[in-house]
């Protein structure tokens, strides 16, 4: 597996709407726009920072996984994601060392990617997103 660079950092939060007054309003960073993911009941936005991102994620649902997470630990950092060039590959070579997935075979991600992630059990609570631009 080669990881190529930070790709995002995910940032669980009540309101995008709210969120941008800080991100966009104090730092200067400027969105590229929302998107819906229905699958994974979230509203995302990306804010464009080097080589990176910052992901601000807004559940859709009372029942998503954003929604859940601020219930439980409130809002901020939610995962960091690692751009790989195969992630296909990737996810065999993790399954082969026994780690922990929560995704067995990439699913679709914003912004046109193929995701998945590693259980935060094996990577020392943080949950890890793999993910590569998808080439269709």
């Amino acid at each position: 597996m080669k990881v190529l660079k930070v790709d995002h950092i995910g940032i669980a939060v009540k309101s995008i709407e709210t969120s941008l007054n800080f991100y966009s309003g104090l730092l200067g960073l400027k969105s590229e726009g929302e998107e819906t993911v229905a699958e994974q009941k979230v509203k995302t936005a990306f804010l464009p920072l080097g080589e990176t991102e910052i992901e601000l994620l807004e559940s859709t649902a009372p029942d998503g996984p954003i929604a859940k997470f601020i219930e439980a630990r409130g809002e901020g950092i939610q995962h960091i994601a690692f751009a790989v060039d195969d992630i296909d590959e990737a996810i065999k070579e993790l399954e082969a060392k026994n780690f922990r997935l929560i995704d067995h075979k990439p699913r679709a991600g914003a912004g046109g990617k193929r995701i998945a992630f590693l259980h935060p059990k094996d990577t020392f609570g943080v949950l890890v997103e793999l993910c590569e631009k998808s080439t269709e």
